[in-house]
């Protein structure tokens, strides 16, 4: 707690949390330590208890810290303040994004590869009419996240089994992103799309090993997107 200073204003949200990650820093603490009580880190920045709780329900969110009821509060992943113009809530996003497809990219290969082999002839026409209308989407500036959405839930249910499409759903809906996060904007991520069709023809064509190139290349114009962000 000798680590923190209160707060001049009753500052919500991004400052409440640049806050808890220069204490962090400062204090030396690492992954598994366990962070100090809500209420004395309320009181210390001068901020109420619910703001706490709110910063570290997005920290959460993020794959930051864990809570273990009746225990406490620990760190599960390193945070460090930024060292460059980069805000360090935006650089703590991004590194849980990376997180994230990580995650992805184990299942994702597994999806395309099933979604090659085990796709029917009317499942691989559906696959690729819907690759067409995302690409166009995305080269007429148009708003591309209804149709990223259902040609990638063709590619689920085209896999054969649907809890897929329900974990990565759901895993992507975990991860809490700022109003002012680059990470949701509709520039972000541009160039991972042209693979996108890559993808639709290796499906259409059964080729599992073409897929699954195509869905890591996907994944690598994405992560070298956040970590051109974060490292600004």
């Amino acid at each position: 707690m000798d680590f923190l200073e209160p707060l001049e204003t009753r500052t919500r949200g991004v400052a409440v949390l640049d806050a808890l990650a220069a204490m962090i820093e400062r204090a030396g603490l690492k992954v598994g330590d366990r962070l100090p009580p809500e209420i004395s880190l309320a009181n210390t920045l001068g901020v109420g208890r619910s703001t706490i709780r709110e910063a570290l329900n997005r920290w959460e969110g993020l794959g930051i810290i864990k809570r273990r009821r009746g225990d406490g509060t620990y760190l599960a992943a390193r945070v460090q303040t930024s060292r460059s113009l980069v805000p360090t809530m935006i650089r703590l996003e991004g590194e849980a994004l990376i997180r994230l497809i990580e995650v992805r990219r184990a299942l994702e290969k597994d999806v395309v590869r099933k979604a090659a082999i085990n796709a029917t002839p009317a499942q691989r026409a559906e696959i690729s009419r819907l690759g067409d209308i995302l690409i166009a989407d995305v080269d007429a500036r148009r708003n591309w996240h209804k149709s990223d959405f259902a040609f990638h839930g063709a590619i689920y249910e085209a896999s054969g089994n649907p809890m897929f499409g329900q974990i990565l759903q759901r895993l992507d809906a975990a991860l809490e992103r700022s109003s002012e996060s680059p990470f949701g904007r509709d520039d972000f991520g541009l160039d991972s799309f042209p693979p996108h069709r890559e993808l639709a023809d290796a499906i259409v064509a059964a080729d599992p090993d073409a897929a699954v190139a195509a869905i890591n290349k996907i994944l690598d114009l994405v992560e070298a997107d956040v970590r051109d962000i974060i490292t600004g």
